[in-house]
This record gives C-alpha cells, sequence and structure tokens, in this order.
C-alpha cells in the first residue's frame, strides 16, 4: 500500500452529486481534497444527475470498469449510497467485466455501496467500508468531522487503516444540508464506546458485511421485484463455506427501520445460516442512536447462537462520526481493550 496521489470519484448508485442542490457540498468537497495534497477527478457520468444516472445503470458500470484501468487512479470514492447498485451486476459479470478491469486499488464507500464490496470481493479485491465522498469529505461543518477526518487522512497517506478504536462523541444527525448550514455543528453526544452484547470479547477473521437493509434487498424482493433474482444469478452474497471464520458487520440505514422490519432482516440472514459460521458480529451505532435497545434485545434473541460474539457500537456507517473499516484483512476484536486491530 503507498499515498494516495489521486482520487476518482463515482456515483454508482444515486446520482445526487450531479445536482444543482449539493453544488455547495462539492466545492466544499473539492477544497478539501485539495488541502489534501491529493488530485481529485469525476469519472464522466459522476456528475450527470439523479434521472440520467437511474436511466443508465450501464453508464455507472462503464465509470467504476474505467476507473479501475487507469493507472494513474489509486483510490476509487463512492458519492454517495442510494438504492439500486445491484442493478450494475449484469454490466460487471456477464462477460468478466469486473474481473479482466480489477486493479489493486483503494475503494471506499458505505450504504448502498455494500453491493459493490461484495462484487469485489466476488473478484478478490479488499476494500475498505465506512465514509462516503458527500456524506464525510463535503461535512458542511467547518471542517470534516475530526474522528472521520482522521481514519480518511490515514487512509490515503498509508494506504491502510491499522486499527480502530471508539470515537469519544457521537452527532445528532444533520437535518439542514442547504448553503446555509455551511460552518454550523450538530450536537454532541458522549459515547461510551464498543458494548460487548454476548460471547467472547476477544475474537479473529477477516471482516466483510456492510447495510443490513441493502443485504436484505439481496434476499428479499419488496424493494426491487428483480434484486434476489439478479444477486442470486450472480452468486453476489458468499457461500456459508466462504463465510466461515469471517466476521460479519451490520450497519443500519437512514430508514431507521422498526423493530419489526429489523427482526426480519436479523432472521433472513439467520435462515440462511450465516450465525452459524462466522467468528463474530459487529454492530454499527444506529442513525441517532433510534430503536438501539430494541435492535440489541433482537440481536441477542434472534441470531440464534448464544456463543456468537456480538459487539455493537461500532462507529462505521449511517451514524456520525465515521471510522473506516478494511474488509479482507485479518482483524483482532478486543472489546476489553477497546480496539480492533487488523493484520496486514
Amino acid at each position: 500500500m503507498k499515498r494516495v496521489n489521486k482520487i476518482a470519484i463515482v456515483s454508482l448508485s444515486k446520482g445526487i452529486l450531479g445536482e444543482d442542490f449539493v453544488a455547495h457540498e462539492l466545492e466544499l468537497g473539492k477544497k478539501r481534497i485539495k488541502e489534501l495534497g491529493v488530485e481529485l477527478c469525476f469519472m464522466p457520468n459522476a456528475l450527470k444527475g439523479l434521472e440520467y444516472l437511474d436511466n443508465h445503470p450501464e453508464e455507472r458500470a462503464k465509470d467504476l470498469l474505467q476507473a479501475f484501468k487507469d493507472p494513474s487512479i489509486d483510490m476509487i470514492l463512492c458519492a454517495i449510497g442510494g438504492d439500486d447498485t445491484y442493478r450494475l451486476l449484469p454490466y460487471l459479470f456477464e462477460n468478466d467485466e469486473l474481473k479482466n478491469a480489477v486493479s489493486e486499488k483503494i475503494f471506499l464507500g458505505f450504504s448502498d455501496s455494500t453491493i459493490n464490496h461484495l462484487m469485489l470481493n466476488k473478484v478478490g479485491l479488499r476494500t475498505f467500508y465506512g465514509q462516503a465522498f458527500l456524506s464525510d469529505v463535503c461535512e458542511l461543518s467547518s471542517s470534516m468531522l475530526p474522528y472521520s477526518k482522521d481514519y480518511f487522512n490515514k487512509l490515503i497517506t498509508t494506504g491502510k487503516i491499522d486499527k480502530i478504536v471508539p470515537s469519544s462523541i457521537w452527532y445528532d444527525s444533520r437535518e439542514d444540508f442547504s448553503a446555509n448550514a455551511i460552518g454550523t455543528t450538530m450536537k454532541e453526544h458522549s459515547n461510551e464506546g464498543f458494548i460487548l452484547l454476548q460471547g467472547s470479547s476477544i475474537f479473529s477473521g477477516k471482516i466483510l458485511g456492510g447495510c443490513i437493509d441493502t443485504i436484505y434487498d439481496i434476499f428479499d424482493g419488496t424493494r426491487y421485484k428483480d434484486s434476489p433474482e439478479l444477486c442470486k444469478k450472480y452468486s453476489l452474497f458468499p457461500s456459508l463455506d466462504e463465510w466461515k471464520g469471517k466476521i460479519l458487520l451490520l450497519e443500519s440505514s437512514e430508514e431507521k427501520a422498526s423493530a419489526k422490519k429489523y427482526s426480519e432482516m436479523i432472521k433472513a440472514l439467520r435462515n440462511y445460516g450465516i450465525f452459524d459460521v462466522i467468528n463474530g458480529l459487529l454492530i454499527g451505532l444506529p442513525m441517532d442512536r433510534t430503536y438501539e435497545d430494541e435492535y440489541f434485545e433482537i440481536l441477542k434473541n434472534e441470531v440464534g447462537n448464544k456463543n456468537l460474539s456480538i459487539v455493537a457500537n461500532i462507529n462505521v456507517g449511517h451514524s456520525t462520526p465515521r471510522c473506516i473499516i478494511p474488509f479482507g484483512v485479518t482483524a483482532h476484536v478486543d472489546t476489553s481493550k477497546q480496539v480492533i486491530e487488523f493484520e496486514y
């Protein structure tokens, strides 16, 4: 791994980055990347807006392939998430397009980009989960949130993340994203660190996973009827053999799923058999900590494996601030020491 000199922005899900109402955020992000001494480029379709990218998943896929093929690009950064990245599957896997294009680069995204992480896992690339351009680099506070910025800087200066420790604070979610909000901060709350819900406080394995809402759509066609069918056709979700010994990361979206919905999502994974073969389960802090206690009870009651280590309150995903978690690297979790260390 090496220092990042050039970052390419891709819009693989929603095309929001190309809309006029986020122009002030876009300019903020450009300025901050420049201040870090890193070159920034936007792939050809990254700024084409919501309607165009909704109608052209093949163009989104083309951007990803082109970014991997460009030797001058060190890091591919997702603009933001969304909800239909699965539609890229045929354009990346029908003729081994992604397999033939992929090269050793940093890939960073979260939320619906969970699908991209699973795609890249299929072709053997280690990726990084937890932040996005619009959500983190373009944060409307006077600077990137300190905890988030620390991890982003570590990634672009060293090409890796050595360890994760809890943030001392968490923030209420931002409600005003207008230009008037530039320089404003969110309410802060003290954070108690990693919480062991059950099992051993020490465990190891390679981490994989992401947004539980997105993962649920791989099994359930309520949001998009063809999602389970396409994901199954291209074997997107790893088999139980591939999950053996891994650590599953689950974080929940801004939809703030009800306890009933969260229970359904956990049951879908239990029925798949994943909780019987993994070494541990990491749970991201929910946005605004909504339904947190209910989620904890569901995890303890519905996972079905009382010996499985479950660690909650990880600062990753939709709650701010956000760390960055390496996928495909051996992680050593120790909740007694409040640290997750990575072995490269």
